[in-house]
């Protein structure tokens, strides 16, 4: 057996290129719905094992290359399944989109594993040096190119969604990315073990450092399901429809759907007051007067007034509805613009807020270089051929009685630090979204990303959907309250309260990468005393 699994050993580093995407396969396996974590420390730690053999710097980017090309295309798999709910390009082109996302993305954990690579006589250093860089180079890409900041790779660390987040509670100290960083530290303490290293006297600082991290996990934030529940004030319904995703933007079905969310909002008892939340679309109408006569022919309703006192009764007195809908800009009779927004409707039916999506769905919500690709043949995923246009960024809405909401539509919840707007800090979250487009993969990822943004800001985060995953989110990560896909549910409850502002919460990203600069810090530290 010991001579076997040399003989792999040996196959493994004599063709560390084919390998190397076979490590991102398995790191990405840690991610919902799959959640095998320890394949991902498995897999960070073999593109560690792999650069380290790398005798050039180019040989170690490709390395971090290729393991990255298959990483994204097994973690982002359910791009491909949006192709499928739209007719103006074949369903086939969404395993290309994939793979090209999947091309462009793994530039970063190539950039990570050159970073990494310059520290590699020192083993402790480079795993020092290769996680700091994956802190920075993962910040990148949750902005660069409009950012794709879809699973860091610390949501591997968040435990079940009824339990208490596990390793992931370290993210309002670290951040998302600096957590991301912790998984890469473990991963490395494990290649230490693997190659006997522990021997020096940095190799056992390390294993009695991670000791005593996961020794304070336990005690300090105890053991799964014994966190206690403290209940709010502010009472809520949250409706998933059950909408399935063909029959979304079919005006065949606008009428249907609407009834449906109208009969599941209605008062549970005579006088109960809550705050009701639709999912993104929720309202397939324009709920705005004041667009010209001819353009109300299109839709279902014909008078938006009429709807909107029709929304009014059936939330019934004193309760509020905050819906997902899309606003038009109109020049003349010219429709110039549109915007996917949240609206506030009170119980006399007036609209009182509205929240504008800010961060805006490359390929889905606006095509990038029109004027290039649309002659392609290249289309919008999401029907319309106008761009939607953003909003100025993260607001918080003043809802009187139901308190301060900060709102975050659909693809918005998963950039960490643009959450919230600081400066008017709010009392929870709404989440908002349509996952109906992301297979079987993306909506249990989706809701992991804002179980991360719960905890980094200390605050609870209501996600309503089409068609699930629907959940209530305390401040802790805890999911209290969850509709699965593809049921109709409805949600009543009181909303979690929040925490007081964490570390997070005050020093946003630059937390993240304060400790990005300690890693590499340390990382230069050690090379230094070896050269002694």
């Amino acid at each position: 057996m010991t001579a076997r699994l040399g003989q792999a050993a040996a196959l493994l580093w004599r063709y560390p290129r084919a390998n190397a995407p076979v490590f991102g396969v398995l790191a990405a396996c840690g991610f919902q719905p799959l959640a095998l974590w320890p394949l991902t420390l498995i897999g960070v730690a073999g593109l560690i094992a792999l650069m380290a053999r790398a005798e050039t710097p180019r040989r170690a980017a490709l390395l971090g290359w290729l393991w990255g090309l298959g990483h994204f295309t097994l973690s982002d798999n359910w791009i491909a399944t949006a192709f499928t709910y739209q007719a103006k390009m074949p369903a086939w082109l969404g395993w290309g989109g994939v793979l090209a996302l999947a091309t462009v993305l793994a530039v970063f954990p190539a950039l990570t594993a050159l970073g990494g690579w310059l520290f590699r006589r020192r083993p402790e250093a480079m795993v020092l040096a290769f996680a700091g860089c994956w802190i920075i180079t993962e910040w990148l890409r949750s902005w660069v190119f409009s950012g794709f900041a879809w699973n860091p790779l610390g949501a591997v660390l968040l435990l079940g969604p009824s339990e208490r987040p596990g390793l992931a509670r370290y993210a309002t100290w670290l951040g998302s990315y600096g957590l991301s960083g912790l998984v890469v530290v473990l991963a490395g303490w494990l290649l230490l073990i693997s190659q006997g290293l522990l021997a020096t006297r940095l190799g056992r600082g390390i294993s009695a450092g991670a000791t005593l991290l996961w020794s304070v996990n336990m005690l300090v934030f105890g053991p799964i399901n014994t966190l206690p529940y403290t209940d709010g004030n502010i009472p809520y319904t949250l409706v998933q429809p059950g909408i399935a995703q063909d029959d979304l933007n079919d005006p065949a079905h606008f009428g249907q759907s609407d009834a449906v969310s109208t009969a599941m909002s209605l008062p549970a008892h005579p006088g109960q007051r809550r705050l009701v939340l639709w999912p993104e679309s929720g309202v397939p109408d324009y709920m705005r007067s004041g667009y010209p006569a001819w353009f109300y022919q299109y839709t279902y309703g014909h008078d938006p007034a009429a709807m909107r006192q029709r929304l009014a009764q059936a939330i019934g007195p004193g309760s509020l509805l905050l819906t997902g809908t899309i606003d038009l800009d109109i020049r003349g009779q010219q429709v110039v613009g549109a915007r996917n927004v949240v609206t506030a409707l009170d119980d006399r039916g007036a609209l009182t807020a509205s929240y504008t999506k800010a961060h805006l769905v490359p390929f889905g919500e606006y095509l990038p270089l029109r004027g290039v690709l649309e002659p392609l043949g290249l289309a919008r995923l999401v029907p319309g051929d106008i761009d939607l246009e953003p909003g100025p960024g993260p607001r918080t809405l003043d809802l009187g009685p139901y308190g301060k909401v900060g709102i975050q539509i659909c693809y918005e919840i998963i950039f960490s630090g643009r959450t919230v707007d600081p400066a008017h800090r709010p009392d929870y979250i709404v989440n908002p979204t349509n996952d109906g487009w992301f297979g079987d993969w993306g909506p249990p990822q989706h809701l992991a990303q804002a179980r991360l943004r719960a905890i980094e800001e200390g605050l609870p985060v209501l996600r309503a959907t089409t068609n699930g995953i629907s959940a209530v989110i305390d401040a802790d990560g805890i999911v209290r309250q969850f509709a699965p896909r593809g049921v109709a549910a409805r949600l009543d409850g009181v909303i979690p309260p929040p925490h007081p502002p964490t570390l997070f919460a005050r020093f946003g990203n630059a937390l993240a990468l304060s400790w990005a600069g300690i890693l590499l810090g340390a990382a230069l530290l050690v090379m230094w005393r070896g050269r002694r």
